[in-house]
């Protein structure tokens, strides 16, 4: 997956998606990992072309900052903080 591809506009003024391949590979999971994440609703939102699943690189950046936020919100409340 190039880096250039998806952080540059193309020629159209659109967004870059991402196929579940490249999703995959950038978020370092296997393709049915991000599967397995669409069948639960927990992934980044999807647009599906034909038999195709895209993803906008702003849906991901999103996601992934929410994964982020939670992550950190759990962290934050420590085993012996929860009965405080």
């Amino acid at each position: 997956m190039s880096t250039e591809l998806h952080t540059v506009e193309n020629s159209w003024g659109l967004e870059p998606l991402l196929d579940v391949t490249e999703l995959a590979a950038y978020l370092g999971v296997p393709v049915s990992t991000v599967y397995e994440w669409r069948t639960r609703g927990t992934g980044p939102r999807a647009y599906r072309f034909g038999k195709h699943l895209k993803f906008a690189v702003s849906d991901v950046r999103i996601w992934v900052e929410a994964a982020a936020r939670r992550l950190v919100s759990r962290e934050a409340v420590t085993p012996w903080d929860a009965n405080a």
